[in-house]
């Protein structure tokens, strides 16, 4: 069963195929709640079905290659992660002189549908890549604020994280800024890999011999290579890497970020 819906509703439908026996592909976010992922994690569990989640650029082969290299040891052990994520606000969402009707605003800013803002859409995909590529994050730190007031939810949020094999980190998610940026950097003693998340831009390898633009290709579906993964799983000749228990890892980073906000 592919759940497809908004974040909100994902939690029960995963459930209802569970009880029905049937393993679950759930979109990205998981959820809007580490604790809902978690329920979807036992109840698939106790079903004996499996559950996998959406983040499909696990598999992209951008990000594959990225894995690639930090194999090789080129730039030594990952010891630095920044994230960085700045979009102006959206036409649809900036209507100066104008009453703010919240109820007409699209889901993905509406916390009641998507769980929070765009930070739950969009940081996803980007903390999801470094649990891939360096580690699980162990630790987590984080304010989240609404300064533009354009829509309910929060619109900038930033974070610092202690990875589980030993290596910090920072991020932060801008939704009202005057330009775009999508960067991601990884360090490490003998150089970094900078990368876009979000479309199939070069990845960038600096080291002591200078840097280097390293071209990647980006399938039609972006989807397939993932899915693929969970057709090998079904026929017992392969393994996703986009589990529920994964996923739930993300959705625990943003839960630590956004507890004060949600707080108030």
């Amino acid at each position: 069963v592919y759940v497809a819906t908004p974040p909100s509703s994902h939690k029960e439908y995963t459930l209802l195929a569970a009880a029905a026996g049937k393993p679950v592909y759930v979109e990205k976010p998981m959820a809007p709640t580490y604790s809902d992922c978690m329920e979807m994690v036992e109840a698939c569990k106790a079903a004996g079905v499996p559950l996998w989640v959406g983040y499909y650029r696990r598999r992209l082969p951008k990000f594959v290659k990225i894995q690639e290299l930090l194999a090789s040891g080129v730039i030594g052990d990952v010891r630095s992660v920044n994230i960085r994520l700045r979009q102006p606000v959206s036409a649809q969402l900036h209507r100066p002189g104008t009453p703010m009707d919240f109820a007409s605003l699209p889901w993905r800013v509406n916390p009641a549908i998507a769980g929070a803002g765009l930070i739950l859409n969009l940081a996803a995909h980007m903390l999801d890549l470094v649990d891939l590529l360096v580690s699980p994050i162990g630790h987590v730190s984080g304010f989240a604020t609404n300064q533009g007031g354009h829509y309910p939810a929060e619109d900038i949020v930033t974070g610092s994280f202690a990875f589980e094999n030993g290596a910090l980190g920072t991020g932060s998610w801008f939704f009202t800024a005057a330009d775009r940026l999508d960067w991601t950097e990884l360090e490490g003693p003998l150089g970094r890999i900078g990368y876009v998340c979000f479309d199939a831009s070069p990845i960038q390898l600096t080291t002591a011999a200078g840097v280097q633009e390293i071209p990647v290709t980006q399938p039609d579906h972006v989807h397939q290579p993932l899915i693929q993964t969970i057709v090998d799983e079904l026929n017992g000749v392969g393994h996703c890497p986009s589990t529920g228990t994964s996923a739930a890892r993300t959705t625990w980073v943003m839960d630590q970020m956004l507890a004060g906000w949600r707080k108030g």
